[in-house]
């Protein structure tokens, strides 16, 4: 289905449900009658742009900017949804997410079905579920971990420094640390924790929740991380390359999952998914492999000053270096269609200010979507271009990547 047709089918740009509202990226404004506390439990939160009506008391205006999910506000009388559409298609915002997450296209060339869904979180439950599926089919992976712990017997090591500060060199108890061969590692621990908080995710499909509790019995022997805790760190090897797909989707659910105590003690539950940072990541990382064999070194979010005195920080999206190690091309994405007046004028200007400070004469500004598929601009009096490519999101992965190699041809002929 194209994406026109799919805003054809949602209908109006938002929709009043029982108990939630739906609205769309960027969409018009919604005016509904709401608890005072849950219109400011989501202006707190930074989910949705809330003002609240000036003339009518407990009356909100409700807009969605660049964050795409849903979220459920409980304690009040009833819970409150807020889902957020986004305006492409869900297939294709999986295919962005799948190409900045894996390079290797692992799960990018449709190993997930998730056409089906129109929404976020439906789609992410859906894919994360068949990646758990795939990465515990051959069983639990199992690894080494280090434990401290007081016991009975000695194990291990004994901690000399622990025993003395805690029992005086009284024994038994012993405190000792050791490593246990076991499935209560950081790759299983991140997958539990991830269905975990799926499964309280408002939106998730009878079907999907399901298969989902069936994910949460094979890892019933796993530790899941508690809210306020540190994720544990993994590291991609050869051995845990079948966990590889659903370890980096999980940590999307993970970094995007809400959970926290809002105004008058409310409770907001939810994922949100920040539309301008994924295409941010699709743009940076095709560019990169796009340029992938040309000899020169892309680095994303590159730390560059402004200034001679070092004072004013700036960090363009995505730099080019040559085989000298200077800058050769730079890159900024924008999510953002070109209005009838054009695009913001504070764009061109911060990367005028980016070719100034990397001393190169061309610039490039990719955006997602515009009125013609490339313009360019000559600085007066600096002999600076600045480029202004379009990416139309609504094609397919092909096209997409043949206009990103388009770019990056211009880029590393600069």
């Amino acid at each position: 289905m194209t994406a026109a047709a799919e805003r054809s089918r949602l209908g109006p740009v938002t929709a009043e449900l029982a108990a939630g509202v739906e609205l769309v990226e960027y969409g018009t404004a919604a005016g509904l009658a709401l608890p005072d506390g849950v219109g400011r439990a989501l202006a707190a939160g930074d989910i949705v742009d809330a003002a609240p009506d000036p003339y009518t008391a407990d009356r909100w205006s409700l807009r969605a900017d660049s964050k795409v999910g849903a979220v459920n506000v409980t304690g009040a009388r009833e819970p409150f949804t807020v889902r957020v559409v986004p305006k492409v298609p869900i297939e294709r915002l999986f295919f962005l997410l799948g190409y900045s997450l894996d390079t290797n296209g692992v799960w990018r060339e449709g190993e997930v079905d998730v056409a089906e869904y129109r929404d976020v979180v439906p789609a992410l439950a859906h894919a994360l579920e068949r990646q758990t599926d795939r990465a515990l089919r051959r069983g639990l992976l199992q690894g080494y971990r280090t434990t401290e712990e007081s016991s009975l017997v000695v194990r291990g090591r004994i901690r000399e420094a622990d025993q003395i500060r805690r029992r005086f060199g009284v024994m038994p108890p012993v405190e000792v640390t050791y490593d246990e061969f076991t499935t209560d590692i950081a790759e299983n621990r991140i997958l539990r924790t991830a269905v975990e908080r799926m499964l309280r995710l408002p939106g998730v499909p009878h079907d999907v929740r399901r298969r989902l509790l069936h994910q949460r019995a094979r890892l019933a022997d796993v530790t899941p991380v508690a809210r306020g805790q540190r994720m544990p760190c993994w590291q991609p090897t050869r051995l845990n390359a079948r966990y590889h797909s659903a370890l980096r989707l999980a940590q999307v659910l993970l970094d995007g999952a809400s959970a926290e105590h809002a105004h008058g003690g409310l409770r907001i539950d939810g994922f949100l998914f920040d539309m301008n940072q994924l295409f941010e990541d699709f743009v940076t990382v095709a560019l990169r492999e796009a340029l992938r064999g040309s000899g020169r070194v892309a680095r994303l979010q590159d730390s560059h000053h402004l200034d001679e005195a070092s004072a004013i920080r700036m960090r363009p999206d995505f730099v080019l270096y040559g085989p000298d190690g200077v800058p050769c091309a730079v890159a900024d994405a924008k999510y953002k269609a070109e209005r009838r007046g054009g695009y913001p004028d504070a764009d061109l200007y911060q990367m005028l200010a980016y070719c100034t400070a990397l001393s190169l004469d061309e610039g490039h500004l990719v955006y997602a979507k515009g009125n013609a598929s490339h313009a360019a601009h000559r600085v007066r009096h600096a002999g600076i271009v600045i480029h202004q490519h379009a990416l139309d999101l609504d094609q397919e992965p092909g096209g997409l990547l043949a206009d990103i190699a388009q770019v990056a041809s211009r880029m590393g002929a600069g």
